[in-house]
């Protein structure tokens, strides 16, 4: 099934009911001063009343979530009850899962259905900060309505209220849509929970492993598999603003770059190019592709228009290993990992390539570079004796943290608005197959906390986080 754009959502504002009032800001600094709220690593901590935001930085912090209640939103007739007890679920999961927030057990609710204007003395009571309400309504056909409000309980002001009209196939990503504005009106950032994941799904024998591209919703729902496992597939990378995606594969056992129509399932090489073509990466304006390529025992970084085109070389590795390129967020620079110093170390130049400056001084080697959407942060992951872990630095190389230390972690990919980092981790395991290891995608925050275990069909691994939908 193909995914629906946001467009194919209506949306309409509620206004806050008649003798309550409705703040345009969220009262994102008292609940954040009643949890505790701290940044890590440059997260933002709003302040009541003010228009500006400051920040703190520091090494690790730990977050008190913000207390919130969310009823089951109330079903009007037909199937709608049953919605609003499903999309209620998708709404807590996503909250949750993100360490910022806290959900009330119902059973501590003394209203379960708080009606069009809250008793807020009842949410007051068992300390709800935040409380969500709505409603589900058939409008006929498959058509569904769903109104959601946001309330703070303690002044008993709404802080937004909207409407979502759509086909009943997209409940899942109205509750998506509503953690994301749940989760900027009370944190003053962009969620993420509209979004996807798309990986590396490996089964069978341990020595005829099919490896397939695999999509899912951030929250491991919705999974589906891209190819047949035909050919070997690796690396898979978003285009920042079409529904495609940039990926290594295998085809007749000749190693090439491609692209994939998410919309169609069309597959593309991007180019017959010599020596093999690996680690792709869309430039910012999705214009291009950064990636490596072969030549003779060394590769080097090279960009290439997805409108086709020769290579334009950026490194002149002279026998090195130049791989895994990124562009940062504004497009003026790239780091990359290279041995061209005799050890695996990454390094940062400009976007036309020359002046590549070494940034990973620290003991072992690196790997794998990704940019931060917010231009803030590289990770990376980090190899020692017998060790791996995933870490993130400045990009000049300054403030190294690890995040995850484990047997084998690799490949981080950040969510889009660079709070949380995706990877996948390898761990030894004896099944049916015999003895060999098991791949799981693992969630973390940047600032080192609420490390969670994604479910997937199959093991998993090369996870690449999707921009927001346009």
């Amino acid at each position: 099934m193909t995914r629906s754009h946001r467009h194919d959502i209506r949306t309409a504002p509620l206004p806050a009911p008649r003798g309550l009032a409705a703040t345009g800001f969220g009262r994102r600094g008292l609940l954040a001063g009643a949890a505790g709220l701290v940044s890590a690593g440059g997260l933002v901590l709003p302040r009541r009343a003010r228009a500006q935001t400051a920040e703190i930085t520091v090494d690790r912090a730990k977050v008190d979530p913000i207390p919130i209640a969310i009823p089951n939103l109330v079903g009007v007739g037909g199937e709608t009850a049953q919605l609003g007890r499903d999309m209620a679920a998708v709404i807590t999961n996503n909250l949750v899962r993100s360490g910022l927030f806290r959900a009330i057990d119902p059973a501590a609710f003394v209203s379960a259905s708080p009606g069009d204007v809250p008793n807020f003395a009842n949410w007051k009571v068992i300390g709800a900060q935040a409380l969500v309400t709505g409603k589900v309504d058939s409008q006929g056909g498959d058509k569904v309505r769903v109104e959601f409000r946001l309330w703070d309980v303690l002044p008993a002001t709404q802080i937004q209220g909207t409407a979502y009209t759509a086909t009943l196939g997209n409940w899942r990503r109205i509750a998506h849509i509503i953690s994301d504005v749940i989760y900027e009106r009370l944190l003053g950032e962009k969620g993420y929970f509209d979004t996807r994941v798309v990986y590396i799904a490996g089964s069978g024998p341990r020595d005829r492993r099919v490896k397939r591209l695999a999509i899912m919703d951030q929250d491991g729902e919705n999974n589906r598999f891209l190819t047949d496992g035909s050919s070997l597939a690796l690396s898979p990378r978003f285009h920042p603003t079409r529904d495609q995606i940039a990926f290594m594969s295998y085809v007749n056992n000749r190693p090439r770059v491609y692209t994939f129509d998410l919309s169609t399932g069309r597959q593309a090489m991007l180019g017959n190019f010599e020596g093999i073509t690996l680690s792709p990466r869309y430039s910012p304006d999705g214009n291009s592709i950064i990636m490596a390529q072969t030549r003779g025992a060394g590769s080097d970084i090279v960009v290439v228009p997805i409108s086709g085109g020769a290579p334009r070389r950026l490194t002149d590795s002279g026998g090195a290993i130049d791989v895994s390129p990124c562009f940062s967020p504004d497009g003026q620079q790239i780091c990359f990992e290279s041995d061209r110093g005799g050890d695996q170390q990454i390094y940062v130049m400009g976007a036309s390539g020359g002046g590549a400056k070494r940034i990973s001084f620290g003991q072992g080697r690196y790997a794998t570079p990704v940019w931060s959407p917010r231009g803030d942060l590289i990770a990376f992951t980090r190899m020692t004796a017998g060790t791996f872990a995933i870490g993130v630095m400045r990009p000049d190389g300054s403030g190294e943290r690890i995040l995850s230390e484990s047997f084998y972690v690799e490949g981080p990919t950040f969510a889009p608005n660079g709070r949380v980092i995706m990877f996948w981790r390898e761990t030894p395991a004896r099944d049916a197959r015999g003895s060999g290891f098991s791949a799981r995608l693992v969630s973390i925050d940047i600032s080192g906390f609420n490390e969670r275990a994604m479910t997937t069909p199959t093991d998993a691994s090369d996870p690449a986080w999707s921009p927001l939908p346009a």
